[in-house]
């Protein structure tokens, strides 16, 4: 009776700190922070399923004495979704690092961009915003430079600024 509470108590901590890994922003951490909650799902599925038993094959002991297979199956899926969203997580690192030499998440120029633009009334709802083709708009770079003319509106012969 004792192996379950102690199971349970490990799931508990398992649970906690996974969690506490997923609120940190680093994506290494949070991988990690997958990981941990992929394992204590499968430790919590292996104690819901009640007592071992002998191999559910049929035939080979009692039905009485067989463990669920349902049980096996449930971990060998959560598994297999867990090792899915962990090579995700991992190609999102790979991005991070190849294009910042770092993993932490911590500023994003285009939630910048957005605010900014409320707050001038460019736009009333962040639905309305475009962000097609943003590397070009003027909002992306810092307040204090000047950006040259539209290179979209040069390539189509529109009239740019000067309106030539």
């Amino acid at each position: 009776m004792s192996s379950p509470i102690v199971l349970l108590a490990l799931v508990g901590v398992l649970y906690t700190a996974g969690v506490y890994l997923l609120l940190e922003r680093s994506l290494t951490r949070v991988l990690l922070g997958v990981l941990v909650l992929g394992n204590a799902t499968n430790v919590l599925v292996i104690v819901a399923g009640g007592p071992t038993g002998a191999a559910p094959l049929v035939g080979r002991a009692p039905e009485e004495t067989m463990s669920d297979a349902l049980v096996q199956a449930l971990v060998l899926t959560a598994i297999v979704i867990t090792l899915g969203v962990s090579a995700f997580l991992l190609a999102l690192i790979h991005r991070a690092w190849t294009l910042d030499r770092e993993d932490d998440l911590t500023e994003d120029t285009e939630d910048r961009s957005v605010r900014r633009r409320l707050a001038r009334g460019e736009q009333e709802d962040e639905e309305e915003l475009d962000t097609t083709g943003c590397e070009n708009v003027s909002d992306t770079d810092p307040e204090d430079t000047e950006t040259g003319p539209d290179p979209v509106r040069a390539a189509a012969g529109a009239p740019g600024e000067d309106g030539r």
